[in-house]
């Protein structure tokens, strides 16, 4: 006999007792429930258990029960692709955030598209209303290996032979079978609200050496309003796709002479620039210095910097005068070099040095997306040298800018995570502690809820990252704080303490926007290609009724651009409502109509692209207007 609680009720059972079992007795069952927690380990339903111990309810509207659900959808989309398309091999079909996907070996010369989605749908609801049982079986690994090769799944069997493990567990449902740990939901019925969104191309472990398979996502959620609201968002998002926004607006393009290489248009340019002289704004006034480091380094550099060991498969190498040189692939140890061409003292520290430097990632093609996932961007970097004593007055600093840029500049929400040590990490135990409470106690100290993110820390440090949250409700990581006592010391960084002694300062590596380039992406899809006025490449379109006005269009375009105005005129031989419908697709904040009338009086008609026609200005009133606009440059 042993006991089991909940926190409010303890019963004691028998060995071999079922998890349900023991929710039921506890009053913890009910139709939402499709898996159990005990002591931490997350456990299927139909699970016997021999030991004692805290039990929770999983439910499907728990993210837990919600990323079993999406898992146990996998499975239900393989178990019919199975049937339709016999042959077909499986891969690695996880739960992701927002669906799941499913990695498949297909048959002959079979191709799935999304023609086909409807049919495998219709399959699955029909296995989904046979409520198959969905049952677990442990193996001794040697008899895993002869099931799965009895069915020359070559996939199954290399997964399996990597398992440091005596035993695996197999999960079956009707004839389909799978190599997985679970949970999964108790019977395919639980599985009702689902939809298969896209294919794609997938290498086999993600190596471009391995061969490449046909990998679907799709979404499961657990009641029909919620999948209904998620497509509806998933529809929004398409439209306001920055690939195709930065295509329409003349913004960027992407070619195959450069995969990877976005190419930025002049209005492109004139955003991003617009953002940096913001940057360079922001930072000025918070006392950091911009320096500037080379786009090549010799070799050795990044061996001392521990990149070499670490990162190298991310970087591209180059050879100058017979030695081996790199690509930067990150802007600190430029920064290192720059810092150690002083003798510093702890007068000098807070040092902040900021870098907009262009760096260079070997990212692989199946990744690459639009501006989000490049080979080439600009990083906007910081590196601040400071006191063992100040990292809490630092970091929260920092805190302070990012929210001034994320929530009161750009209006986004966002969620911080503290990200600790990694497997693949440099450094004792003693210097991750301490670096990782300093970055806890910067957290608590200013009330800024947090959640942790174990082992996705910098090989260097610790991180605090920033995850926006966009009008979809779609979230993007920008900004990060990493809290650094590696390489400061590989690169014996010094400055002389107020005791007269050298003594080792802290390094904070840190981001704002995270890429200039991706930021742009991001904000492309937020505001759907509606920058706000002091963000829009053209603030200001001057529409002509007619050549004769032109003349004075032109005087009052450069009385505007005199004013720091960007402005544009729309000269074609076109009439007057293609024009006013080209500049709202063009989605300009103004719209200044000029005819007769506006000539011979000075005035200008004017149109705001959500508000419409504004009525006649003259140029100090439409000039009083636009210095209203919120800009936080001026």
């Amino acid at each position: 006999m042993f006991k089991i609680s909940n926190g409010e009720k303890t019963c004691e059972f028998e060995s071999g007792v079922k998890i349900y079992d023991v929710l039921k007795s506890l009053g913890l069952d009910n139709k939402k429930l499709i898996a159990g927690k005990l002591n931490g380990k997350l456990l299927d339903l139909s699970r016997e258990i021999s030991e004692g111990g805290e039990i929770e309810a999983v439910n499907t509207d728990s993210p837990e029960g919600l990323e079993i659900l999406r898992h146990s959808t996998a499975h239900l989309m393989a178990e019919a692709i199975e049937k339709l398309y016999p042959g077909t091999k499986f891969g690695i079909g996880p739960a992701i955030k927002d669906g799941f996907y499913y990695d498949l070996d297909i048959a002959g010369d079979i191709t799935i598209t999304e023609q086909d989605f409807s049919a495998i749908e219709a399959e699955m609801r029909k296995l989904s209303g046979a409520a198959e049982k969905i049952t677990r079986e442990d193996l001794p690994k040697d008899e895993a290996l002869k099931f799965f090769e009895s069915r020359n799944d070559n996939y199954k069997t290399e997964l399996i032979n990597e398992i440091d493990a005596p035993t695996v567990s197999i999960y079956k449902q009707g004839n389909y079978a799978d190599l997985c740990r679970g949970p999964h939901v108790p019977d395919t019925s639980k599985v009702r609200n689902f939809k298969l969104l896209s294919v794609a191309g997938a290498y086999w472990r993600g190596s471009e050496k391995n061969k490449m398979l046909t990998r679907i996502y799709g979404t499961a959620f657990a009641n029909p309003d919620e999948l209904k609201e998620y497509l509806k968002r998933m529809e929004e998002a398409k439209l306001r796709d920055h690939r195709k926004l930065g295509k329409d607006l003349d913004l960027f393009s992407l070619h195959e002479e450069g995969p990877g290489f976005p190419f930025f248009h002049p209005k492109g340019v004139t955003i991003m620039n617009t953002l940096i002289d913001f940057w360079r704004r922001e930072h000025l006034k918070r006392g950091y210095l911009e320096i500037k480091t080379p786009q090549i380094l010799d070799r050795d550099l990044w061996i001392r910097s521990g990149h070499w060991d670490h990162y190298r498969e991310n970087m591209y190498l180059t050879e100058i005068d017979g030695k081996p040189y790199a690509i930067k692939p990150m802007n600190c140890p430029g920064s290192i070099l720059v810092y150690k061409t002083q003798l510093r003292s702890y007068r000098d520290l807070p040092l902040r040095l900021a870098e907009l430097g262009i760096v260079h990632r070997h990212e692989r093609s199946g990744v690459l997306h639009g501006l989000m996932r490049v080979r080439c961007f600009t990083q906007d970097d910081a590196h601040t040298y400071i006191e063992h004593a100040k990292i809490k007055e630092e970091v929260t600093e920092i805190m302070n800018l990012d929210k001034y840029v994320y929530n009161d500049v750009f209006g986004f929400k966002y969620s911080v995570e503290l990200s600790t040590r990694p497997e693949d990490s440099m450094g004792t135990d003693e210097q991750w502690e301490t670096a990782e409470n300093a970055l806890r106690e910067a957290l608590e100290s200013t009330n800024t809820p947090y959640t942790i993110n174990p082992g996705d820390g910098a090989f260097y440090g610790p991180k605090i990252d920033f995850h926006l949250e966009d009008c979809l409700g779609r979230t993007w990581q920008c900004g990060t704080i990493q809290l650094d006592f590696q390489l400061p010391g590989r690169f014996e960084v010094t400055y002389i303490g107020e005791d007269g002694a050298e003594h080792t300062p802290v390094l904070l590596h840190r981001v704002v926007f995270g890429s200039v380039e991706r930021f742009l992406g991001i904000l492309i899809e937020h505001y759907a290609g509606a920058f706000p006025f002091w963000l829009a490449p053209v603030q200001i379109e001057l529409i002509t009724v007619s050549e004769n006005h032109l003349k004075y269009a032109e005087d009052l375009k450069n009385k505007l651009i005199d004013s720091g105005f960007r402005v544009d005129i729309d000269k074609r031989n076109e009439k007057l409502g293609r024009k006013i419908r080209d500049a709202q697709l063009q989605k300009v904040p103004y719209m200044l109509i000029i005819g007769d009338k506006e000539c011979e009086n000075n005035l200008m008609s004017v149109r705001e692209r959500s508000k419409g026609d504004l009525g006649s200005m003259n140029f100090e009133e439409f000039k009083n207007l636009l210095n209203q606009e919120f800009n936080p440059i001026h």
